[in-house]
């Protein structure tokens, strides 16, 4: 079970023309920022990933509330687990559970969150957070990572496995976002 004291939240790529080409791109926009919101109403440490923006283009500004108290990583490995600075950024955060979210699944998500559990943490793959161009794509990533032990979560059930309890002060919070 997830524990908001010990989970963190890792936000992969969201950037440029590319998040609108990716499969029912609107939902996913929709997910990924009620899942930020819900880190944030949850005090969840959050490591914001960037794939080469000066090619890409940065995350896009539907997700501008990661700009409160955050500052993207700039990566060029697909596997962001091959960047330095995020590594020390999770081992800074010192949690053991990471969310992870963002695109594309089959790509960056996939070899970064395959890369996270080598490294012994526990990863939760939020799967209606996540895309690829093609569903069939990223049906594939989740497929896989499951298949090699990374957890599989969805927005709602990992919001309320961190909240536990209708009385928490943020149950209100987080119900609103999901509704």
């Amino acid at each position: 079970m997830l524990d908001k004291e010990n989970t963190g939240l890792i936000v992969v790529d969201i950037q440029g023309t590319l998040a609108r080409l990716v499969h029912d791109s609107d939902t996913l926009i929709l997910h990924c920022k009620k899942l930020i919101k819900g880190a944030q109403t949850l005090n969840l440490p959050i490591i914001w990933l960037e794939q080469n923006p000066d090619k890409l283009g940065s995350t896009i500004q539907e997700l501008d509330l990661l700009h409160d108290n955050h500052t993207p990583i700039t990566k060029f490995t697909f596997n962001a687990c091959l960047s330095p600075e995020f590594v020390e950024a999770i081992r800074a955060a010192n949690k053991e559970s990471w969310l992870i979210c963002g695109i594309e699944a089959h790509v960056c998500v996939y070899q970064t969150a395959l890369n996270l559990k080598e490294l012994g943490l526990n990863v939760q793959l939020v799967s209606d957070c996540v895309s690829s161009r093609t569903v069939t794509n990223k049906n594939l990533a989740i497929s896989k990572l499951a298949n090699q032990g990374v957890n599989i979560t969805g927005l709602e059930m990992c919001l309320f496995e961190l909240v536990k309890d209708c009385r928490a002060l943020e149950f209100k919070d987080i119900l609103e976002l999901i509704k």
